[in-house]
């Protein structure tokens, strides 16, 4: 493994809030560190506001009515970040062999900052080397053209979740005029399960709730999502709610501290007199995938209640008008609840009866209740049922379609939810090919296309050929990756079209380019002037997004620009598509996404930059199920364990929990701090409970190594983390994504989405040799 500290290594209980001075004395830091402390501070007085440009971090929601400083930590980092002072010139990739960069941490990769030319690699040497736009297009063409009359479904179309709304509708375009629908995207590593379990339980593939919800709501679940690093701008309602007497109840395994405790920094008397807001009214601390099992045993015991509440001439626990005329499927789910026993329920959950007892009578109390997840209950074997089980305790009481209710997955990258609207998707039936082929007359293929695993599979099998990303460092995010490196060397093509350096550039097919592309806060000069792009958040609204910086170099290029080139190069030319002239104005691209999605957009154009943004229709807000019954489904899960084809788990082994630092964002990674979880100087550590420390005869503090458990003769194994003692349920264990994905199979995923298990992996760990 790849040493990932700075030498500098201390490991210290931090014991302040969320927010607050920590939080500050991070972003100067990082501010500092990337050459804009004053630039950046002016740019981020424009991040998030109606006329500025959308966070280029997580996918939150952005207000109607801003705050001062509409920003989190984590986003001002990701600013810093793209708008840093360092450059990856050519000279750079002159002086360093792509051998000895693959030796480079995450970190120290994309330190070298922005990327500046196009490159090719160039074997001989065994180092990038410039070349002009003009051969890097006329090359890939000439490659695409090859593979697509041999086989056009070999080659693969990734999207990361940053690009646009723009930019996607024109790569799903470019895909289909290719011939496959080869679109996997970072939604099929993080959310996958809700895009599937959600239209089953409800017919919308997204979330119901939207953020006034949050100033009406009584309670809060929050299941798996650790909202201080991952989402951190959504404190500022979550203090809102609670100021006001909303109750938070979290299941969690570990006890995270924005879910703890928050200071406001935007609070000046928070700050002076460092004061917290309690966040979570009461805190589960459920074991990696046990959630399954807590959902049931709370289902359980508002179905109990609700019966003895009747018998007894009471008002009713469940709300038994909205079960009849919204759903479908009670009593079969009814029957489940009945026959899991207790003994079950807790053993699984980790969880005493007495705990989910509290948590349900403060459920049956509220009446309007809204249920915030994330990968915790997603990224499992079966991910997808464990959603619907969240569905399954609102719909007991009503809790979608009304006001401060619903559920609310809490989405990742900024645009990975617009960018399954406006058309990237393996799936052909969720995009509208016959409206593509009235537009742009040309037959759009029928057959399913490759996700991320699939994707992978075919990669490893020798059937995918090329792959083409736009953004994103899918290398490092996908599972296996002591097993994929290889077998991603032996494909013809890969493009990168990227703003920083990463390990997916260097693991090379044997014709490799990487295309640097403008960042989001860049100004985005075309023939027309200054373009704006547009994207959705988390729920569900559309916003315009307006670039404020100048361009980091003359030869980067925007992303719109680079797609059409490739378009152009690649595909056979169609008199109904004219590239350039979307190219040279967005407001073309985005009346093109109106035309084929006509129910979906109306006047984006006019009404992308209007505060609070543009409600994306959703039926299951209005309570107008789009299902196959045309009523919310209750789901009957087939049984507690959320994975239940991992090996039997033994004394001497662990579920490892993938986690990410306050010092990252997906792949990418900051520094090597993680100041909530006390750890300054590395990420290579192991957190585990004090009590399997003992009994496994480890050291806190000391080398431990690390097996995957997995039945299938694969070795998988991670040499040299560092043990920390900490509060994580007995059985389970914690390190950091994505450097310990190369424990984790490429075949242990949800059953039905595909989305890797990245939160149960059956480990044993043993003292370092």
């Amino acid at each position: 493994m790849t040493e990932q500290n700075t030498g500098d290594v201390r490991i210290e209980p931090y014991d302040s809030p969320a927010g607050g001075w920590g939080s500050a004395r991070s972003l100067v830091e990082i501010l500092t560190r990337e050459g804009v402390p004053v630039t950046g501070s002016a740019m981020l007085m424009k991040q998030n506001k109606p006329d500025g440009f959308m966070c280029v971090s997580c996918a939150w929601a952005k207000p109607a009515k801003p705050l001062a400083f509409e920003y989190c930590e984590n986003g001002a980092k990701a600013t810093a970040w793209e708008q840093t002072r360092r450059r990856a010139t050519p000279d750079f990739f002159a002086a360093h062999t792509v051998t000895e960069l693959l030796g480079w941490s995450d970190y120290a990769l994309e330190e070298q900052g922005r990327l500046t030319h196009p490159m090719r690699y160039d074997p001989e040497t065994d180092r990038y080397r410039p070349v002009s736009w003009g051969e890097a297009f006329a090359e890939i063409g000439q490659e695409l053209k090859a593979l697509r009359a041999e086989d056009p479904k070999s080659v693969v179309f990734y999207a990361s979740g940053r690009a646009s709304l723009e930019t996607s509708y024109m790569w799903a375009l470019l895909a289909r005029l290719y011939g496959n629908n080869n679109l996997p995207d970072s939604s099929n590593m993080c959310h996958e399960p809700t895009s599937v379990a959600l239209p089953q339980s409800i017919g919308a593939p997204v979330g119901t709730v939207l953020l006034e919800d949050f100033e009406t709501t009584d309670l809060l679940f929050f299941f798996g999502q650790n909202v201080g690093s991952n989402a951190p701008r959504m404190l500022h309602p979550l203090q809102e709610a609670r100021r006001r007497g909303a109750q938070i109840i979290t299941f969690n395994p570990l006890r995270e501290r924005g879910l703890e405790r928050f200071t406001n920094p935007q609070s000046p008397v928070e700050m002076l007199t460092r004061s917290a807001t309690k966040i979570s009214t009461q805190y589960h601390q459920v074991k990696a995938g046990g959630d399954l099992a807590a959902l049931t045993g709370l289902c359980k015991i508002l179905i109990a209640q609700d019966r003895e509440a009747v018998a007894a001439g009471k008002p009713a626990v469940l709300d038994h008008a909205f079960i009849a005329e919204h759903t479908n499927g009670f009593e079969d789910f009814v029957a489940f609840c009945d026959r899991a026993d207790w003994p079950g329920i807790e053993r699984r959950s980790g969880l005493t009866r007495t705990a989910l007892e509290a948590a349900a009578a403060a459920y049956a109390r509220a009446k309007a209740v809204i249920g915030i997840y994330g990968m915790g209950l997603t990224q499992h074997r079966k991910g997808t049922e464990t959603v619907r089980m969240l569905v399954n305790l609102l719909l007991l009481r009503g809790n979608i379609g009304k006001p401060g209710a619903g559920i609310c997955p809490v989405r990742g990258h900024s645009n990975v939810q617009g960018q399954r609207t406006v058309g990237i998707t393996e799936k052909p039936e969720l995009a509208p090919l016959d409206r593509l082929k009235e537009l742009y007359d040309f037959e759009p293929p029928r057959e399913k296309g490759l996700n991320t695993v699939e994707s992978c599979e075919g990669i490893l099998d020798g059937s995918v050929r090329a792959f083409v990303s736009l953004g994103g460092n899918f290398l490092r995010a996908i599972p296996d990756t002591g097993r994929m490196e290889p077998a991603w060397r032996r494909q013809r093509l890969t493009v990168q079209i990227s703003t920083k350096l990463n390990r997916s550039h260097l693991v090379n097919g044997t014709v490799a380019y990487i295309l640097p592309c403008l960042g989001r806060i860049e100004i985005d000069q075309q023939a027309s002037g200054p373009q704006a792009v547009s994207m959705e958040d988390s729920t569900a609204r559309f916003h315009g997004s307006r670039g404020v910086s100048d361009p980091v170099g003359p030869d980067v290029r925007s992303e719109p620009w680079i797609v059409a080139e490739i378009a152009k190069a690649a595909l056979p030319h169609n008199p109904r598509i004219d590239w350039d002239a979307w190219v040279a104005d967005y407001a073309r691209v985005r009346d093109a996404i109106e035309a084929t999605y006509p129910k979906v957009f109306h006047d984006l154009n006019g009404q992308m930059f209007r505060p609070g943004g543009i409600t994306k229709p959703l039926g299951a807000r209005d309570r107008k199920w789009e299902t196959e019954t045309g009523k919310a489904n209750f789901a009957v899960p087939e049984g507690l364990e959320a994975d239940p084809d991992l090996p039997e788990r033994g004394p001497d082994v662990l579920d490892l929990i993938t986690l990410r630092s306050n010092d990252q964002f997906n792949t990418t990674v900051y520094g090597y701090d993680d100041r909530f979880r006390g750890v300054k100087g590395t990420r290579d550590i192991l957190f585990m409970n004090r009590a399997d420390i003992t009994r496994l005869g480890l050291k806190d503090g000391g080398s431990v190594d690390v097996e995957a458990v997995a039945g299938d003769q694969v070795a998988r194994r991670v040499g040299g983390l560092r043990v920390i003692a900490y509060d994580i349920p007995p059985g389970n264990c914690g390190g950091y994504y994505p450097e310990l994905n190369v424990l984790l199979p490429l075949w242990h995923h949800d059953e039905q989405s595909k989305t890797p298990a990245a939160k149960a992996i059956t480990v044993r760990v043993t003292a370092a040799t």
